[in-house]
């Protein structure tokens, strides 16, 4: 049977951006460093919660790593078009398919029998990968929040409710929008204890020890 060549570019878009999304990061580092993550504060394998083990260069590798999964999946759908000689709308496609399996990949990796982080920073970097513009504007409002507030899931929660209207506002084409709204829910959804806490207003600042 043959299969259609956008079919199977989207089948590649998908299937790669999952396992590159996939690689645990924080676990990783910290494993390296003998810190077993998954007990420390909320157990979650992202920046933040790396950041509450005291050590910073492995929180930013964690972050750097999960930013760039998600901009590097984009940015190889982009690549394998282009060479393909697909049109813009299969690439268009394809860096959205790519980005939103990342973010998946993130959340839900096989590796770590589908228990991983929230996925802020890959969903920052996949903004980025697929339009830079709109990866610092999200990247702007997740900072903006941070210095007012010293939030860390407020100010993703932000920056996830305001990306995909402002994306439309700003013309972006419907695959990133559709990635985008993707995303945001997946955020919210992940998120939703952090949002019980903050309608408590239990939520911990930034540095706190416990948080998740």
């Amino acid at each position: 049977m043959n299969i259609p060549p956008d079919l199977l570019t989207y089948g590649l878009a998908l299937a790669g951006g999952y396992l590159l999304g996939s690689i645990p990061f924080g676990y990783v580092s910290t494993k390296l460093a003998g810190i077993d993550i998954r007990s420390v504060g909320s157990g979650n394998i992202g920046a933040t919660n790396v950041l509450r083990t005291g050590r910073k260069d492995l929180a930013l590798i964690t972050f750097v790593g999960d930013t760039g999964k998600g901009a590097a999946a984009v940015g190889l759908a982009l690549l394998f078009t282009f060479l393909a000689g697909s049109d813009k709308d299969v690439r268009q496609i394809a860096m959205a398919l790519a980005g939103a399996a990342a973010f998946l990949g993130h959340l839900f990796p096989v590796w770590l029998r589908f228990k991983g982080g929230k996925g802020v920073a890959t969903f920052m970097g996949t903004l980025f990968g697929a339009a830079w513009p709109m990866g610092l504007i999200a990247g702007g409002l997740w900072l903006l929040t941070a210095a007012i507030f010293r939030i860390s899931s407020l100010s993703a929660l932000v920056a996830a409710a305001l990306i995909a209207p402002l994306a439309f506002f700003l013309d972006q084409p419907y695959p990133f929008l559709g990635m985008a709204l993707f995303m945001a829910v997946l955020i919210y959804i992940r998120h939703r204890d952090n949002i019980r806490r903050l309608l408590k207003g239990e939520e911990p600042k930034i540095g706190a020890k416990k948080d998740t």
